[in-house]
């Protein structure tokens, strides 16, 4: 594949997992008011990410790898599957496929009478934040480790499921349902982000107090990403591994 097309990849993935994710907070999270049993709440919104990974890896993954989240395209890079000369060119279009996806969830939004983002609200928009702005009210220090160890085990499993000698063809299962237990586990934390593309996809039209904070998620995913993919990489030193596009 050229890198164009692995580029358009990787815009259209990113651009998936925002538009289904954060759509899913957005939309039909608390659809019909608190209560109401059509809205589907926490743990839909943990499936609605796990699908768009899923999905989209067994869509995008043959082409260019399937990482949509520049914390994984870092993690891979620490544990030798993924070439430097790519890893710019790849967090450009995972930005932008994100920011995309934001631009017409926020189209969407804006066609219900009376929809209006609080920049001071926990979670606005489906953006992360801690302090004020976590769903749970956790400090800067726990979102900063929550973010750090999820995302390090969200490459392990990357990693591991995608190896030689892992069964062929169940890569995206494991790696959706991963997704779907860290949001599961940090929702109440961060809103979960472990991913800045998703972060910065959403920040953007949430307002000055995510954007004031999406610094943490830029920093905390793509370190736990280098943690986990260094951390793999030594436990299997000596075992066969997949080459990454």
């Amino acid at each position: 594949m050229t890198l164009g097309k692995k580029l358009a990849a990787e815009f259209l993935g990113t651009f998936w997992l925002v538009l289904g994710g954060c759509g899913s907070a957005v939309l039909a999270a608390n659809f019909g008011g608190d209560g109401n049993p059509l809205g589907i709440g926490l743990l839909g919104v943990s499936l609605a990410f796990g699908l768009t990974v899923l999905t989209g890896a067994y869509a995008f993954g043959h082409i260019s790898g399937g990482h949509f989240n520049p914390a994984v395209s870092f993690g891979l890079w620490a544990g030798g599957r993924f070439p430097t000369r790519d890893l710019l060119p790849y967090i450009v279009a995972q930005v932008l496929g994100a920011i995309a996806a934001g631009f017409i969830l926020f189209q969407i939004a804006s066609g219900q009478a009376g929809f209006a983002i609080d920049p001071t609200s926990a979670g606005a928009f489906a953006s992360n934040g801690y302090d004020a702005l976590s769903p749970g009210g956790y400090s800067v220090a726990a979102a900063f480790l929550c973010e750090v160890v999820l995302t390090a085990f969200f490459l392990i499993v990357i990693m591991g499921s995608t190896h030689g000698r892992a069964p062929a063809g169940f890569a995206p299962i494991a790696i959706g349902l991963a997704l779907t237990l860290i949001h599961l586990i940090s929702i109440p934390v961060t809103n979960t982000s472990v991913n800045p593309a998703r972060s910065t996809g959403v920040a953007l039209f949430a307002g000055s107090g995510a954007m004031g904070q999406l610094w943490l998620f830029w920093l905390a995913p793509i370190l736990g990403g280098l943690i986990g993919g260094i951390l793999y990489k030594g436990i299997c030193r000596n075992e066969p591994e997949v080459v990454g596009n």
